[in-house]
Formats: C-alpha cells, sequence, structure tokens
C-alpha cells in the first residue's frame, strides 16, 4: 500500500498534488477537492478584479520548478504585465488551474497513477497494518500510506459577542466573500476588521451600494501599510540584523534590534528591514517559548501583521479615497456587543477615550481573517483527527502541533507517521506559512520526503512478495 492522499482543494492542496505528480509513481495519488473548483480556494476563488495580489507578479508562483511562470500567463490575458505589478488574485487562480492541468497532462503521458475526487474527506483512520484509510463523501475509502492535510481557511466562527438573534436574522453576515446573499441595498455596512480581508470587503462593498455608509471596526483602527510602487533596494546590513534577530530573547528585544537598525540607517525603508526578515521569519518563532509566543500575539500580532502583510498600492489609494469622500470611516474599537435583527445593534468601545456608544448597522458583515482555532471549529475531519488523537490542537489555537516538516503530533505528542499538513494548519509551528512563496518551497520539500517514504515502501512490499 504506497498510495497518498492530499486532502484539500486549495493553492497548498494544488501545490502539493502537483509536485506529487511530477515525482512520485510508487502508487496512486489521491487528490480530494471538496465541493469548490479546484486549486482556487477561498483565497483566489474572488471573481472581483478589486481584489489585487499583495505579492507582485514576479514572486507568485505554484510549483518549484515550472515551465510557465505567472507574468507569462498573465500577459496573454491582461497585455504586458510587469514583473512589479499587483494583478488581481482571480487571475492567479486561473493560472493555479492552468499549471495544474498541464501536470495532470504530464503525468498521463508518464503513465502516472492519480485520481482527484470531488466530495470532502470526512474521516481519515489508522489502520492496525499501517497506513490510513480515508474516507470521502457518504461512503467511500480509501487505502493510503502517507495523508497530506491542506485544509486551509476554516470557515469563520461569529464573534463571541453577537447574539444569537443577530446569527439568525440574516443582516450578520460571516462570509466576507459572499455579499451576493444581500440583494437588498444596506444604508449603513459595519465591517468587523481592517487586515486584508477587510480591505476588500470594502471595496466590493463601495461598488455594490454605491449609496452605503462604511464603517470598519477593528480593536487599534490600523490598515495593512502599503507595499511602494516599485521594489526597494535591499539593507544593506540585512544578515547582521538576521543575526541579531536569531539571537534575542523574546520578542521586546527583537522590536529593539529593529529599531536600532531603522536609526543607524534612516535612508533605508522599513519595509526593507521587514522583507529581508522572511528567510528567518520560522526559525525566529520557532526559537521562541510559549510565554513568548503568547506575549507576541497579545502585545504585537497587530502591528506585525499590518507591516508585514501590505496592500497593494492600487488598493491602499482605492481605500485613502473612500475617507476622503467621507464614504468611509475607520473606527478603533473593540466590538462589546451585536443585537437585534435589522437594523443591529453594535456596542462599541472606543480605544482612545474608553467611551462606550451603540451604534446601528443595516449589515454587519466579519471580515476578521484567517481562522486557526481547530479545537473551537466545525470541520468535521479535523474534529475527528483531535477526537481521535491522531492530532492535538496547537496551544495557542494557531492550527495543529506538528514538527517543523509537517509531520502531525498525535495526543502523545509522538510524531505522527504518514501524517502531514501543509499551510495555515502549521502556523503554531511555522508562524508564517500562508504565502505562495512559503507553499510552494513546503509543497517542494514535502513531496520529495513523501516520495522517498513512498519508494522505500514500494520497495519494501516487491521485497516481501519475493521472499
Amino acid at each position: 500500500m504506497t498510495d497518498i492522499a492530499v486532502i484539500g482543494g486549495g493553492a497548498a492542496g494544488a501545490a502539493a498534488f502537483g509536485e506529487l505528480l511530477a515525482q512520485y509513481d510508487a502508487g496512486t495519488i489521491h487528490w480530494i477537492v471538496g465541493q469548490q473548483a479546484p486549486g482556487r480556494g477561498v483565497a483566489y476563488a474572488t471573481g472581483d478584479d478589486r481584489h489585487l495580489l499583495n505579492v507582485r507578479a514576479s514572486g507568485m508562483g505554484v510549483f518549484h520548478e515550472h515551465a510557465e511562470d505567472f507574468i507569462q500567463h498573465a500577459s496573454r490575458q491582461l497585455g504586458q504585465v510587469k514583473g512589479t505589478d499587483f494583478l488581481p488574485r482571480r487571475l492567479f487562480g486561473d493560472f493555479i488551474q492552468a499549471q495544474v492541468g498541464a501536470r495532470i497532462d504530464a503525468a498521463r503521458r508518464a503513465g502516472r497513477s492519480f485520481r482527484i475526487h470531488p466530495g470532502s474527506a470526512r474521516e481519515v483512520m489508522a489502520r492496525a497494518e499501517g497506513g490510513y484509510a480515508v474516507r470521502v463523501g457518504a461512503d467511500r475509502w480509501l487505502d493510503v500510506s502517507q495523508v497530506v492535510l491542506a485544509i486551509g481557511a476554516l470557515a469563520q466562527r461569529p464573534l463571541r459577542t453577537v447574539s444569537t438573534t443577530a446569527l439568525a436574522g440574516g443582516a450578520y453576515e460571516l462570509d466576507p466573500w459572499r455579499l451576493d446573499r444581500h440583494p437588498k441595498p444596506p444604508r449603513r455596512v459595519v465591517v468587523i476588521g481592517t487586515g486584508l480581508t477587510a480591505v476588500d470587503t470594502l471595496l466590493s462593498a463601495a461598488v455594490r451600494w454605491p449609496h452605503a455608509e462604511l464603517l470598519a471596526v477593528s480593536r487599534h483602527g490600523l490598515w495593512p501599510f502599503t507595499h511602494s510602487a516599485l521594489p526597494l533596494a535591499p539593507y544593506a546590513r540585512q544578515e547582521e540584523l538576521n543575526q541579531a534577530l536569531l539571537g534575542s530573547c523574546g520578542p521586546a528585544q527583537m522590536l529593539r534590534q529593529v529599531r536600532r537598525a531603522m536609526a543607524d540607517s534612516p535612508e533605508t525603508d522599513w519595509r526593507s528591514l521587514v522583507d529581508g526578515m522572511r528567510p528567518i521569519n520560522a526559525l525566529l518563532w520557532q526559537g521562541m517559548g510559549h510565554a513568548r509566543r503568547r506575549q507576541f500575539l497579545r502585545h504585537a500580532r497587530w502591528i506585525w501583521e499590518a507591516a508585514r502583510h501590505r496592500m497593494a498600492p492600487a488598493s491602499g489609494e482605492a481605500i485613502h479615497q473612500l475617507q476622503e469622500e467621507g464614504r468611509l470611516q475607520v473606527l478603533a474599537s473593540r466590538v462589546l456587543d451585536v443585537d437585534g435583527a435589522s437594523p443591529l445593534q453594535l456596542t462599541l468601545r472606543e480605544r482612545a477615550t474608553q467611551l462606550v456608544t451603540t451604534i446601528e448597522a443595516d449589515l454587519v458583515i466579519q471580515a476578521t481573517g484567517l481562522d486557526t482555532a481547530v479545537a473551537y471549529g466545525a470541520h468535521e475531519l479535523l474534529a475527528q483527527l483531535l477526537r481521535d488523537g491522531l492530532a492535538v490542537a496547537d496551544p495557542l489555537q494557531l492550527g495543529i502541533s506538528a514538527q517543523a516538516n509537517g509531520q502531525l503530533l498525535d495526543a502523545r505528542g509522538t510524531p505522527r507517521p504518514g501524517l502531514y499538513a501543509i499551510g495555515s494548519l502549521l502556523r503554531g509551528n511555522l508562524w508564517e506559512c500562508t504565502a505562495m512563496p512559503e507553499i510552494r518551497a513546503a509543497a517542494h520539500r514535502l513531496a520529495v520526503q513523501l516520495v522517498a517514504t513512498g519508494r522505500a515502501g514500494a520497495s519494501h512490499e516487491s521485497a516481501s512478495e519475493g521472499s
């Protein structure tokens, strides 16, 4: 038994499946994609071209090695495209599907064995003789030796401050990508969140409801910072800074190191320093213990997210214009309560003054970004893995516990043979693992490891049969 199952139809699943198609010939590769279009997932399923990538075109790709890059693909649709451009996320979704399609065609010509399953994986059961049984849909079972969880973003859970009445009334929207479920134009729309998801939601809402008043609410009221129009020169002393950061003993000292570097080099754009930290971000996170990770999440996460995951310049300009026109207001407030039917009543506590006020909204959209709290979510497969002890939730609710290579830790803290994850489920171990540059590198490394293990298993089976 040397088959492999990749569970998840988003970008991470596509990257893992495509890498295996190019390398694995010892068994069948099963890609369990769910109900949505394979390869797009939540991130690239949008059809709104105002939703832009926050990585330049030159940095986008699906596989570690690919015959055609994203710039060439985009140029055929849009005309001349530069590597410095920030392009629509829809376009990259098209590119993923095209690249996977090309890998599928190549695999067929090479005689590779694979299957794509449109259903959802409901269970992953450990087999007594080794490997796993994966249930797809109601009653189809697959026997595999290795499983890759590429589940991606979990369904949003409502904030604890939202009443059941508000949820039942239909004016509180948990899915920011489904504004089409609200045909009646609202007078006032409140978006909870000011991150990248909230930015896209507001840009769509502004066009869909041109006469609506828009409010964005978050505890700090801070938008993501904006990318420079053109790439910045690297910080000349980045290697020295990175070594100092790796030698730091926690978030506070790391912040002092960055501030010192900025003060010593005032001509350098701070964004260069942050981008230059990218190769060591996972090491910095892994070097912190539980207490310091918690400290970072409580005190510095909000500013790091805004600085690290920046908006495309055009998105920043559009948000600024909405504010200049008076159509968009940003409130730095904590949401204490959401109640009522329609209009909804939001009780807020302002950050600066601590004053409590109540406002009305015809529609409230929760756009708080990535949810990785698997212990509290309603994902059927993850709940089963936790219940059976095959996986354990990260103690800070950043996905599931795993080793650096993505191998899951079970309830006893033991590495689980043949059970791996890629993408957002590994945030507790890697912190930054959701952007395509990290995903495609991780998919390649994981495929190399799975191929070696699978071929070793196939050789063992052949030797057993021959003896």
